[in-house]
């Protein structure tokens, strides 16, 4: 067996040991909490954000010593890291004061015109319109500004558990296929788009409006089941459109969106976005008092996540592709759909369009599955880490178990499936 052979195994080993970790970070937190010895090694274990960038690690410093620190090295520099940039730079951008309330001030006065409890209908917006917006503003963008909402709207309200993992299965499905409106938004579909010559009319045509239709069943049919507890949730938490916060000045929210939109137009670019970022952290702090705490810290965390998954998934690729190659349109869409709730969808639609040869229709099932099955963990899409980094401390023990979050995922994985399958 020679050297490369070998690396393959163990980083598909090393990989599957990453995959396992993660559904065990809240066994992780359990022993930080009650254990009176290594507390602080436990809960660092117990971090999702930081289980990819352990077992990176791990792997990298196994390729230097199966071969030579020179590789290890080279091996890096030939990954792409502009994704994990990206979602770090437009998840601080858009937790910002400014953007987060003038979506907010959209969202009430939407919920004003709905013939329902102002609560209701908030949290329905939140799972129908946030994501759909993903489509323009980015996916992690619109998970960022979603999270944030149902956060401080319901979350810290004191709903049950139930209520909470059944929020978070929706949002991440409904954030995985509402970005599918346009070529540029979600991260999967970034990896063909240009390659294949999708643009925003085929992807509208194609995969939007069923997507929405999917998106507007799987919001609807969670404010219809815990209706009674949703309604009890105290609707006065919500923005005042009179509020001081909400009397913002309009061109410190258009600078701020200017920025976003920078960012957007320039993703593929981080050179560029990096260096816009500088210069909207100077903004930020020129002009505090329009400011909350900016979310760096969990912004790097997410991408640190991100980088990891990058790490570990470039050395995937020699089991993945044979087996994408392998399959009809059918099973690629249930394959697609099941294989991106251990890998991240972007890397596994990227490996797909390596594939020589693909038809439309297997082209349409590889993405189409890769973003329906983009709820199910928080590795299955790039903007899950960002949504779970988020909302996790509102859970019991400030974990998010894995195992919860596939479960609450399923029957509107179920329904996006019916949807982008079946009509």
């Amino acid at each position: 067996m020679d050297s490369t052979q070998l690396i393959n195994y163990v980083g598909a080993a090393i990989f599957g040991l990453a995959v396992l970790h993660t559904f065990s970070t809240k066994y992780f937190l359990h022993l930080a909490h009650t254990s009176r010895h290594h507390a602080g090694l436990w809960h660092l274990l117990g971090e999702v954000e930081v289980v990819f960038g352990f077992w990176a690690l791990v792997l990298v410093t196994c390729i230097a010593l199966i071969e030579q620190q020179k590789a290890a090295i080279a091996y890096l520099e030939s990954q792409n890291f502009t994704e994990p940039l990206f979602v770090f730079v437009i998840l601080v951008i858009a937790g910002t004061r400014p953007i987060l309330h003038s979506v907010q001030s959209l969202v009430n006065r939407l919920a004003a015109l709905l013939p329902i409890s102002p609560a209701l209908s908030a949290y329905f917006l939140c799972l129908f319109l946030i994501p759909l917006l993903g489509s323009f503003i980015t996916e992690p963008a619109a998970m960022t500004l979603a999270a944030l909402m149902l956060r401080d709207r319901f979350y810290n309200k004191g709903i049950s558990q139930r209520l909470k993992y059944a929020t978070l299965g929706v949002l991440f499905v409904n954030i995985s296929i509402g970005g599918v409106l346009t070529p540029f938004a979600a991260p999967p579909v970034l990896m063909v788009a240009e390659k294949w010559q999708w643009d925003i009319a085929f992807m509208s045509g194609v995969f939007g409006w069923k997507a929405a239709i999917a998106v507007a069943i799987n919001a609807l049919l969670a404010a219809l089941l815990f209706r009674k507890q949703i309604k009890a949730v105290d609707a006065p938490g919500l923005l005042k459109l009179n509020e001081p916060a909400a009397l913002m000045p309009v061109t410190v929210i258009g600078i701020h969106y200017a920025f976003l939109a920078a960012t957007v137009v320039f993703a593929h670019y981080p050179v560029v976005f990096m260096g816009l970022f500088l210069f909207f952290l100077g903004f930020t702090d020129a002009y505090q008092r329009y400011q909350d705490k900016l979310m760096l810290r969990e912004g790097l965390l997410v991408a640190f996540f991100l980088a990891g998954l990058v790490v570990l998934g470039g050395k995937q690729q020699w089991w993945l592709q044979p087996i994408l190659a392998g399959m009809n349109s059918t099973i690629l869409f249930f394959g697609a759909m099941g294989l991106t709730a251990i890998t991240d969808n972007a890397a596994l639609t990227y490996l797909g369009s390596l594939v020589a040869g693909l038809s439309d229709s297997a082209k349409y099932a590889l993405v189409a599955g890769a973003v329906t099955g983009g709820g199910l963990t928080v590795i299955a899409n790039a903007p899950n880490p960002a949504g779970f980094a988020i909302l996790k401390d509102s859970f019991d023990e400030q974990a998010i178990s894995p195992l919860g979050l596939l479960l609450a995922a399923l029957l509107p994985t179920a329904i996006a499936a019916g949807c982008l399958f079946m009509l």
